[in-house]
């Protein structure tokens, strides 16, 4: 891990510090680099807000996870990891999923998988995707993002594994062969 890597998760493991006793929206960035013993300087070398911290953590799980499934991981095998890793960090995200925040963990979580989504299907079909086919993928991606906050703020009784074929038996018909991968 380079130098940067390694500020960054000062940065990312004083802020989960700080979510344990504080709601995400209440942290300030001079708290966080004081659990972090860095500066403010440093804080903005590498993110524009606490936000963008946020979602820098959660890329480093979609790395791990999503951006893996149709490569070296099933569908049901990046989505069984992303859910073990989020539990594993259970007062990170938990705090992360309840930020009022217009650029939310919620809000990047969406826009990954949709655009991971249909990127899947015109890789597959060759063209762009048909307006019924983005409304269902629309909705799907909405939904699951909307069981997803659900489980995380719930407490995340049902297990991961189960948590994610449950997601994946709710694609819609239409799209399941464009995003399944066996």
């Amino acid at each position: 891990m380079d130098t940067n890597d390694r500020t960054k998760e000062r940065l990312a493991k004083g802020i989960k510090m700080l979510m344990v006793h504080k709601p995400l929206d209440k942290i300030t960035v001079k708290e966080i680099v004081d659990q972090s013993e860095l500066t403010r300087q440093t804080f903005y070398r590498y993110f524009q807000d606490k936000y963008d911290l946020v979602n820098w953590y959660f890329d480093k799980l979609a790395q791990q996870s999503i951006k893996q499934m149709g490569i070296s991981l099933t569908l049901e095998e990046g989505l069984t990891k992303k859910f073990a890793f989020v539990r594993a960090e259970k007062d990170f995200f938990t705090a992360a999923f309840k930020s009022s925040d217009c650029n939310s963990i919620y809000d990047y979580d969406l826009n990954l998988i949709k655009d991971y989504y249909s990127n899947r299907i015109v890789q597959k079909t060759g063209k762009p995707l048909e307006a019924d086919d983005q409304f269902l993928l629309d909705m799907y991606c909405q939904g699951s993002m909307d069981m997803t906050f659900k489980w995380v703020t719930e407490g995340m009784v049902m297990e991961p594994a189960e948590f994610a074929k449950l997601l994946i038996d709710a694609i819609p018909e239409k799209l399941r062969h464009y995003l399944l991968f066996l």
